[in-house]
């Protein structure tokens, strides 16, 4: 069994802290996971992402365009995993808390797919608490 959800959060982790303007996703990660790439760009702390053939390769590989501040600093301060595959954290939405204070977003996989907290509040649903960004 492999870890998509943490080798992407690791991903973009190592990738922010090297600076770097994009990284590259594994390339056999589901496209489910697109959509938690999805979020981090509607909630601002990406610049976006594109699927793309590589033909040395053969196949599709999705680039992930990192976000920075006018003076260099990452936008992500730090991206962490809270669900494991050894270790499911569900919560409801009368449990579950803001993150840093109202100023980061808790990523859940709910019935109605993967949403941001403040969305799960909204629609009442809850679900497994995957990871959180501030």
């Amino acid at each position: 069994m492999r870890d998509y959800l943490g080798d992407l959060i690791i991903r973009i982790k190592n990738a922010q802290n090297a600076g770097l303007p994009e990284v590259i996703m594994h390339p056999y990660m589901p496209k489910r996971y697109l959509k938690i790439l999805d979020l981090l760009y509607q909630e601002g702390y990406l610049r976006g992402y594109m699927e793309q053939y590589d033909s040395l390769k053969g196949h599709l590989v999705t680039k992930v365009f990192l976000k920075y501040s006018l003076e260099g600093t990452p936008i992500i301060e730090n991206i962490f995993k809270i669900s494991a595959p050894g270790r499911r954290i569900y919560v409801s939405t009368k449990t579950l808390w803001k993150p840093k204070n109202g100023k980061g977003v808790f990523l859940l996989s709910t019935t109605k797919g993967f949403l941001s907290d403040r969305d799960a509040r909204l629609l009442n649903v809850g679900g497994e608490l995957l990871l959180g960004v501030y």
